[in-house]
Parts: structure tokens; C-alpha cells; sequence
């Protein structure tokens, strides 16, 4: 607001730019140090996949797979298996079927249950 202020900080200052001139500043980078390898390549762990089994809803879901993983409508699909057909479905063999640990089956069938949709009939009343 008052003008000395912006003045002086408007002002050039040669006795100042004649000091920077002056600096000279080097960087570099430290050497990059391998911690422990030895200086050794080795190969990337490259993640075991699987096939998926999608059935009539194949072309909603991923192809591939992790072991040990399940895609979202194979998860639907081995639940409904299994509510429908529990002595066929049990989880050692969806566990086998799927890659999967059986500790994560037994937890998958005990905590997820698939919706069921029920129509009741409709009913005349009588009145």
C-alpha cells in the first residue's frame, strides 16, 4: 500500500547481483548402492493364473485368474452350487474345484449367502 515499500522492492540492487554472479553450485547424485544382492539378477516372481469357469456368464467376468482367487461370478456360482447341491458342493471339493485353501471356503460358505428371490402368490381376498 504505500509506495517506498514497493519501491524499494522494485529497486535493483547491482552490488547484490554482481554476488550472485559469483555462485556456482554442482549437483550430483550419490552412486546407487544395491542393498545386499550381491549384484545378482534374478527373475521376477511371475503370479501363477488359472482359467476361469464362467459358464453361461462368461462374457460379465475376467478370464484369468489368480490361484487362490476367485472372480465375482464364479463366487456366485460355486454359493449357489453349494445351496443348491450342499452333499455334491461340499468345500473340500470347491476348495480343489476352485484353487482355493479350504479354511477360505469354509469361511466363504459359512459368511456369504446368496440372495434368494421368493414370489409369493398372489391371493384373492374375499370380501
Amino acid at each position: 500500500d504505500r509506495p517506498e515499500i514497493q519501491e524499494e522492492i522494485y529497486r535493483r540492487d547491482d552490488r547484490l547481483l554482481t554476488l550472485l554472479k559469483d555462485v556456482y553450485v554442482e549437483s550430483r547424485d550419490p552412486p546407487a548402492q544395491v542393498k545386499g544382492g550381491g549384484g545378482e539378477h534374478l527373475p521376477c516372481k511371475q503370479e501363477e493364473k488359472r482359467l476361469t469357469k464362467l459358464g453361461h456368464l462368461g462374457d460379465l467376468d475376467v478370464k484369468k485368474v489368480p490361484k487362490g482367487k476367485i472372480s465375482i461370478v464364479e463366487a456366485l456360482t460355486l454359493l449357489n452350487n453349494h445351496k443348491l447341491h450342499p452333499q455334491i458342493w461340499t468345500a473340500e471339493k470347491i476348495a480343489v474345484e476352485y484353487s482355493l485353501e479350504l479354511k477360505e471356503v469354509n469361511s466363504l460358505l459359512e459368511f456369504f449367502i446368496p440372495f434368494a428371490v421368493q414370489e409369493f402368490p398372489k391371493t384373492k381376498k374375499a370380501i
